[in-house]
């Protein structure tokens, strides 16, 4: 039987059905991670055995009940370091801390009851603070497509794992594009949401509201379903998004009819140059769009500079992680060196959310003449390893800042947000296009999405593993 690149919802039906036992689907994605993990370094921790203990209980429920537990009965997936995992370490990107979480987070507690495997945990830069997942920790993270290539971050880890088809789907975490950004670098589909739609519990809020979780996955369809496992609100979160009027996964199936759309080819925060390629794919998806009966104009978003709003937010929410450090000199230096300087910074958290929430409502006035943007996602296609890899704090900062110019801002304002696969260039590496909506218009992104997809596919496209 051919498991290869099996989408998720094609994964959870052969289950379902009886086609494939959960513990063969485990086995194979185990199979593909021993293959492929030690030179691509997707996983930094991989959960052998704890996988197929889930994987059999779950084959034994469904013998005995004839019932999947959820729509992710079987499916084996991957998560984020920075998310708790009961009984695992949450490394942060580190080897700084020791002991194992004691509690599932939220959004993993929500995907083990639909009835997700957990394959392993995926490697991110120190803290998520960089778009690189580098590290002096776990090395780089290559990019299937190209190995001797970046594949972003900070979810990077999760993008090269589903990429290479180690699984078909991985949880990623955005504070500044970090679902977007990889997503892009690795021909995914990638949504970051509404702030608050996802519980970031036991935490109020991730990283003071700039981060939401989400998945990466290869389709539109895989990304709704999953969304919608994991769409939550308890008592102790600090934000709430608007309920959804269905399910994604309903409204991902449906028409959105004429749209008013803006292609805006530079940031909102100017500056900057634009690959040619990533410029020829942004103006590609813009005629195909206007193709489909959409209506689009050309043009230049609001002025608009996160600037010190962002880095209020991000101080606050990296202090906040670092104080669940118990062998700081296991740190980078680069994280030591830049740990006094966020905590010196974090008390501006709270203005930063007052004044974000201002310039919010400036900013989105666009929203009033169009109803979705279309942007770049990433400036370039994938850049070579070693992006950051020995250079200091101030740096790694400036390129950071260059590579988030189109992703940051929508963290600052909290609205959704989408990187779209959008071709490839002549050597074969993946291009993207941002869609952007106003607050809580996820299901307007996924059907836009989804129209693109249909007309431009990407999920048959594999990379050349060897």
């Amino acid at each position: 039987m051919n498991l290869e690149y099996l989408s998720v919802t094609e994964q959870a039906k052969m289950v379902a059905d009886g086609e494939v036992s959960s513990r063969e689907l485990t086995q194979h994605c185990l199979d593909r991670i021993a293959r492929y993990n030690p030179d691509m370094k997707a996983f930094v921790n991989v959960l052998v055995d704890d996988a197929l203990a889930q994987a059999d209980a779950l084959d034994e429920t469904l013998a005995k009940t004839g019932r999947p537990v959820g729509p992710l009965h079987g499916v084996p997936m991957c998560i984020k370091d920075e998310d708790a995992v009961k009984g695992v370490r949450q490394g942060y990107g580190t080897n700084a801390v020791s002991t194992p979480a004691a509690n599932d987070c939220e959004a993993v507690r929500r995907l083990r009851a639909a009835g997700a495997v957990f394959v392993g945990i995926t490697a991110m830069p120190e803290f998520g603070q960089w778009p690189f997942t580098e590290s002096t920790t776990h090395g780089y993270t290559r990019n299937p497509w190209n190995r001797e290539r970046s594949v972003h971050g900070s979810s990077g880890g999760t993008a090269a794992a589903v990429s290479s088809g180690m699984v078909a789907a991985g949880m990623g975490g955005d504070g500044g594009g970090s679902i977007r950004l990889p997503a892009a670098w690795c021909n995914l589909f990638g949504l970051k949401v509404q702030r608050g739609r996802v519980s970031a519990a036991p935490d109020a809020a991730l990283w003071r509201g700039l981060g939401v979780v989400g998945p990466l996955t290869h389709t539109v369809a895989d990304s709704a379903l999953i969304n919608d496992v994991i769409a939550s609100h308890l008592p102790t979160d600090k934000y709430e998004a608007d309920p959804w009027p269905e399910p994604l996964s309903t409204a991902v199936t449906r028409d959105p009819g004429p749209l008013r759309i803006l292609l805006a080819e530079k940031p909102a925060s100017g500056g900057g140059k634009l690959d040619a390629g990533q410029r020829d794919a942004l103006y590609r998806v813009g005629k195909m769009l206007a193709d489909a009966g959409h209506h689009v104009d050309t043009g230049d978003l609001p002025k608009y500079k996160p600037g010190l709003v962002m880095i209020g937010e991000m101080a606050g929410g990296v202090s906040d992680e670092l104080k669940v450090i118990e062998h700081p000199k296991r740190l980078e230096l680069r994280t030591r060196h830049a740990a006094p300087l966020y905590r010196l910074l974090a008390p501006l958290s709270d203005p930063s959310e007052r004044k974000a929430e201002k310039l919010a409502a400036q900013m989105f006035t666009i929203f009033d003449r169009y109803d979705l943007l279309l942007t770049p996602t990433t400036p370039t296609p994938p850049l070579p390893l070693g992006v950051i890899n020995g250079h200091g704090l101030l740096h790694t900062i400036m390129v950071s800042l260059t590579y988030t110019a189109y992703t940051a801002i929508w963290n600052v304002l909290g609205n959704p947000a989408a990187a779209v696969p959008a071709g490839f260039t002549a050597d074969g590496l993946p291009l993207s296009v941002q869609l952007v909506g106003a607050p809580n218009s996820e299901p307007l992104l996924v059907q836009a999405a989804r129209q693109i997809e249909d007309a431009l596919p990407w999920a048959d496209k594999h990379p050349p593993l060897g």
